[in-house]
Parts: structure tokens; sequence; C-alpha cells
């Protein structure tokens, strides 16, 4: 009984350790997205998979929710075109309320409020993560809300 007992232990605590590792990677890889993200760096693209589903959640003014999907792709190619205006303006997001759920081993989901320069308002925002068989982490999907009605014309 006593080796049963000790060996749950041991498996345990080294399950608990093997997810807050995991969950502290996870919120390191995010802090380290919105770093280069407020710091208009060009390696962005490298977070995201290739496949990652990219939501724009559109709050209209009467406060209805419309969502707008887009491929990893042409979110990059957008993207790019934008950063040398928002570098301009000194454009950031601020993050608060991060919270990060465990998906499964590989998989987290972290969710926040999102503050743009200049806002008083804040911003439903989420990113599931990944970690990838070689270690490295990306972004595999990605919701952010959004004020910006322009959208609701994208296709």
């Amino acid at each position: 009984m006593k080796k049963i007992f000790a060996f749950l232990t041991v498996f345990l605590s080294v399950s608990l350790v093997v997810f807050a590792d995991n969950a502290t990677d996870a919120l390191n890889f995010f802090n380290s997205y919105v770093n280069a993200a407020n710091t208009y760096s060009t390696t962005i693209p490298d977070y995201y998979s290739p496949g990652a589903k990219i939501i724009r959640q559109v709050v209209k003014p009467d406060g209805t929710l419309v969502d707008r999907e887009t491929t990893t792709a042409r979110y990059i190619s957008e993207m790019k075109k934008g950063q040398a205006v928002a570098k301009m303006r000194k454009y950031k997001n601020n993050y608060s309320d991060i919270k990060v759920t465990k998906i499964n081993d590989t998989t987290y989901k972290v969710s926040s409020l999102r503050q743009p320069t200049g806002e008083t308002y804040k911003l439903k925002a989420y990113m599931i993560v990944q970690k990838q068989p070689d270690g490295k982490w990306l972004i595999i999907e990605e919701m952010m809300q959004t004020k910006v009605q322009l959208l609701l014309n994208a296709k």
C-alpha cells in the first residue's frame, strides 16, 4: 500500500510540474508575442501556424457581435501593410486579466482583455497555442474583438 501511495504521489507531483511548465511556457510565448507585436517586429508571422484559424469578432454599435474569419496568409499580409501606420501612430495593445487554460498536454488557451492605445474600453481576446513536436509554440487559433466596422465588409 505504501508503494502505491508513494507512486501516486510522485506521479501527481510530476504531472503538476509538467502542467505548470507547459502553462508557464504558453504564457511566456503569449508575452513574447505581445512584445513582438507592440514593437512592430517582422517576426510576427513566425508565431502563427500556417493553417491557424483567425477570427475577428466585430462589436457593432448596438452591442451585437459578428464573426469574420480569414486565412493566416491574408491576415499576415494585411498585418504587414498596417504595421507601418501602427508604428507611426505608436499603436499598441495592452492585455489584462490573462488566463491560461489547459486544453490538452500540448495545447493551451490564453484568454485576456485587450485595450488598444488611446481607448478606455477593453475587448475580449484569446489565442489557442500549441507546442509542436520540435518544442516550438505556435498560435493555432486567435480571436480578437474589434470595433472596426470595416471588417464587416471584408470577405
